[in-house]
Parts: structure tokens; C-alpha cells; sequence
């Protein structure tokens, strides 16, 4: 943009339910857009499924499917975390690594960009030479359950596991 210019209007382009909250919100963009977007993309590979259901085949209007990080939250506080795997991948996993990657897409997905990581912290968590303190729900996942914004729910991630 040239000097004789004193804003500048854009667009975005991207697919629902990977855009990071900022982005309807009006507020600065910043590289933690991308974040947002990679921790989207993380459920995906734990799951194997797309993020967003697609349009329901089923038996109809009784169809119901939970958003995915909303059954991380439930699964890491209950322990259950190999429902959440692909199942194609018939148990052949290390069940740590993917409570790893699923502690580190919650932490990308925060509301808040300050609260999100940067992609190098990201990269060492993944490879377990730092932790994942604890962090607040979402204001989204929040109000979705009905639990109290600012509720801690995610663990501390132990650095062996």
C-alpha cells in the first residue's frame, strides 16, 4: 500500500471452522490466526475426521454429533482417550503422544490470541521438551457446556508422557 494511503480494506478467505475468532471479531490479525487454524487441523488427525460434520445421511433430525473439542475436553478429564483416535488405525498408536496432540490443538484454540502458542512452542511440546500449563476454557467451548468462562479444564501435561 502506497503512503498516500491511510487505511486499507480486506477480505478473508478460509474454511469454517478452521478461521481463528479474530477474524468475525474486527480485531487485529496477527500470525496467531494460523495457530488457531493448525490446532483445527491437529483434532483432524487425532480423529481422523473433518472437523465440521458433513450433511447428515443419517436417520434424520435425531442425529447429533458432539463438536470435537468439545469431546477432548470431556475425554482428557475423564481419561478415555482412545475413543478419540481414528479408528482405522485399529489401536496402533502411543496412547500418550495423542493426549500430547490433543493438550497442544486445545492450547492452539484458544479464544484469545495472546493465550495461544507460537508455532516453536508447539514444536517442542510435540516433541516433549516443554510443558502445557494449565490454561482457561475457551469462552466458545464455555458457553457450549455451560460451564463458567475461565474454568481450568485441560491437565497439566506431564513432560515423560
Amino acid at each position: 500500500v502506497g503512503r498516500n494511503f491511510s487505511r486499507v480494506l480486506t477480505t478473508f478467505r478460509g474454511t469454517v471452522g478452521y478461521l481463528a475468532p479474530e477474524w468475525l471479531s474486527g480485531v487485529a490479525i496477527t500470525p496467531k490466526v494460523d495457530v488457531y487454524s493448525f490446532g483445527m487441523v491437529l483434532f483432524e488427525i487425532i480423529s481422523g475426521k473433518r472437523n465440521l460434520p458433513e450433511t447428515c445421511t443419517g436417520s434424520g433430525a435425531g442425529d447429533h454429533v458432539e463438536y470435537f473439542p468439545l469431546q477432548v475436553i470431556s475425554k482428557l478429564c475423564g481419561g478415555d482417550m482412545q475413543s478419540l483416535v481414528d479408528p482405522q488405525l485399529h489401536g496402533d498408536f502411543d496412547l500418550k503422544q495423542a493426549e500430547r496432540v490433543c493438550k497442544v490443538a486445545l492450547w492452539c484454540i484458544q479464544d484469545n490470541e495472546s493465550d495461544r502458542p507460537t508455532m516453536g512452542e508447539v514444536v517442542r511440546v510435540l516433541e516433549g521438551l516443554q510443558e502445557i500449563d494449565m490454561l482457561p476454557m475457551p469462552k466458545l467451548l464455555a458457553a457450549i457446556t455451560g460451564r463458567p468462562n475461565g474454568t481450568s479444564v485441560y491437565m497439566y501435561m506431564d513432560p515423560s508422557n
